[in-house]
């Protein structure tokens, strides 16, 4: 096999786990691959890509899967999780793991081809993928990593030549997907489901050197109460940024959170237009359990899941355990309303939260939500009060900016600014850091993936330079300046 041109530097560690948690598997062979993406910075921050660029040809080849990397071995990750609550025994479908590319400065990152045809746990699915779906994920993960955001990111996206049969006929593509690691909830409880304690050993400590150094320093004897604190902080985090940015994840399974903490599966999902803590922006969730208002309880679900499987390393006397668990678990809401509050201060140009902050923020989002304000517009309208710019032109903020009640509301808000030290410019770039200009509005998003499957890349690449710069204020407005349209309630299906 002939060397691509990128600087690969793989190891498998993965495959150091007991053999039950991976399969070996091949990509299809796909006749005529061809690069539609290729991030550029990516590839530099991974050490792949010095100064020259890669071949569009010789990528095709390596990110379709009919040429690997040196010292790749393709394998499919074994896990399990609750889906929508019912506990499921999965695995990647239509997911190969290539290895764990080390960066110049010695992360580890998981290279990862999804859509690249079936695998042992691909059950009745042909394991392959639809253009649209795979620049979906490119383009939001994009967006979530400029917002600030942990997340799974994207190398490339080429098309494979084929058509693919969903609904209708379509595009065929493969994603390259990045990631500190694809651990998941789920894959420690496929460990606990095997019965076997050594497999569920073996997981922890692997996560634990790859993830938590710092907590198997602290505690070598027994670390693995650590592990669980540690993935739950994390998590908190993670989960109190979504919410700043009215980011609605869709499907929030146990196989999709993430044991380092990145935003991972962009199938259902969309951020927030008019404000309404029950949105939902996914057809299979009839019931509303993913529902915005619901992400950080479903968190903590999840995560109480992980501490049912971390029990038998928690402590050999089960109620002990049991004990040591719940005492970790309650630490998710403090953790989170912090980072919450903090978050939601800042948007409002508030250097230190105080107590008081907390009945502000609800009485601005009880207004917003009586006038379905639009979430992102309102919090930039609000900006460019600080910035005295007008901010009149933003879409679904009319209503409540007319309210006499918002007017009450706007004078607090300003009496509570001038109580800081800060200046009304310090007070600005704050806010300005905080609440993004531009987010993937989710039909502007099909828009984009509509005229790509028509082979016209331009609408998808505008916008995906508008993404990359979410905070500048200074930039051209016209995404917000075309009208929204309005959307079909708030169910909306996202993609798969």
């Amino acid at each position: 096999m002939k060397n691509s041109a990128l600087n690969w530097n793989l190891s498998r560690t993965y495959q150091a786990l007991p053999p039950v948690f991976y399969s070996q598997a091949e990509p299809a062979d796909f006749p005529e691959p061809e690069t539609v993406l290729f991030n550029t910075a990516l590839a530099r921050d991974l050490g792949l890509l010095a100064d020259a660029a890669i071949d569009p040809q010789e990528g095709a080849q390596v990110f379709s899967g009919n040429r690997f990397p040196p010292h790749a071995q393709p394998i499919a990750q074994a896990y399990a999780g609750h889906q929508f609550g019912h506990f499921t025994l999965l695995g990647d479908g239509r997911a190969l793991l290539l290895g764990e590319q080390t960066t110049t400065s010695g992360a580890r990152i998981d290279i990862q081809l999804k859509g690249s045809g079936p695998t042992p746990y691909s059950r009745r699915g042909d394991g392959k993928a639809a253009l649209g779906p795979m620049l979906r994920e490119y383009l939001i993960s994009e967006a979530m990593h400029e917002l600030g955001i942990p997340t799974t990111r994207s190398l490339a996206v080429v098309t494979t030549g084929e058509r693919i049969r969903r609904e209708r006929l379509l595009p065929g593509a493969v994603l390259t997907r990045t990631a500190q690691s694809h651990i998941r909830v789920g894959t420690f409880e496929f460990a606990a489901a095997s019965g076997e304690a050594a497999n569920l050993c073996a997981l922890a400590d692997y996560a634990l050197q790859r993830h938590f150094p710092e907590v198997l320093a602290e505690n070598p004897a027994n670390p693995y109460p650590g592990l669980l604190r540690a993935v739950i902080a994390r998590q908190a985090a993670l989960v109190a940024r979504w919410q700043t940015v009215g980011f609605i994840h869709g499907v929030m399974n146990t196989d999709n959170m993430s044991i380092p903490g990145l935003t991972i599966d962009y199938g259902p999902c969309a951020f927030m237009d008019g404000y309404d803590p029950a949105t939902v922006f996914s057809s299979i969730d009839r019931d509303g359990r993913y529902r915005y208002e619901n992400q950080p309880s479903m968190a903590q679900w999840n995560l109480a899941r992980l501490a049912e499987a971390l029990l038998p390393l928690l402590d050999a006397d089960e109620k002990t355990a049991i004990d040591i668990a719940n005492a970790e678990l309650r630490q998710f809401a403090p953790l989170f309303n912090q980072h919450y509050q903090q978050g939601m201060a800042r948007k409002l140009g508030i250097f230190q939260p105080q107590a008081q902050d907390t009945e502000l923020l609800e009485a601005l989002l009880t207004r917003m939500q009586t006038h379905v304000a639009d979430y992102t517009h309102t919090f930039v309208r609000l900006t460019l009060d600080m910035l005295d710019a007008d901010g009149a032109y933003l879409d679904g903020t009319h209503a409540l900016f007319a309210d006499p009640a918002f007017a009450q509301w706007h004078t607090r808000w300003q009496a509570r600014l001038a109580e800081q030290a800060q200046g009304r410019a310090e007070i600005a770039a704050l806010m300005q850091s905080a609440n993004p200009f531009v987010i993937p509005r989710n039909h502007r998003v099909e828009a984009a993936l509509a005229a790509a499957e028509a082979r016209d890349m331009q609408p998808f690449n505008a916008l995906l330079a508008a993404l990359q710069k979410p905070f500048d204020y200074s930039a051209e407005r016209h995404w917000q300046r075309l009208p929204d349209a309005p959307q079909p309630g708030y169910r909306t299906f996202c993609g798969t």
